[in-house]
């Protein structure tokens, strides 16, 4: 049923519980690959470059925030790959989902920044109206 699953990752708690979502539908169909995807901003990109002058330290503290749900997924033991992407959350994640053949697309509530949430509008609401498959919301 859901062969290609797109999962959208920040490492907060309601990333984790949509990636538990994620394994459900997973198992589901038994060969099912989850594709993670872990969107970087521009203000987090300035501030990791600022507070870290080394690019491994970055890119390692990038690792652990997602090492909940990575975690989650190897002792689950499904397929997955991740895939990082540059921008704005909301456009990234809708062009990157409406880009590939996603059977569906799997995405927290609320995510690491709620600045943004309630300023600009949720990522998740941007994705819900945006993307062409459907789109699972977890709490």
């Amino acid at each position: 049923m859901f062969k290609r699953i797109l999962l959208a990752a920040d490492g907060s708690g309601h990333s984790v519980r949509a990636a538990k979502k994620a394994v459900e539908l997973a198992k589901l169909s038994g060969d099912s690959e989850i594709t993670v995807v872990y969107v970087v901003d521009g203000q987090t990109s300035k501030e990791d470059v600022l507070h870290n002058a080394d690019r491994t330290v970055v890119e390692e503290k990038r690792k652990m925030r997602l090492q909940p749900v990575t975690n989650l997924l190897e002792e689950a033991k499904v397929n997955f790959t991740l895939e990082k992407l540059l921008g704005e959350p909301g456009p990234e994640i809708v062009g990157f989902a409406n880009k590939n053949d996603f059977d569906v697309v799997v995405v927290g509530s609320r995510g690491l920044n709620g600045l943004q949430e309630m300023v600009l509008g949720s990522v998740s609401h941007k994705v819900a109206k945006r993307v062409k498959a459907p789109v699972m919301i977890v709490k």
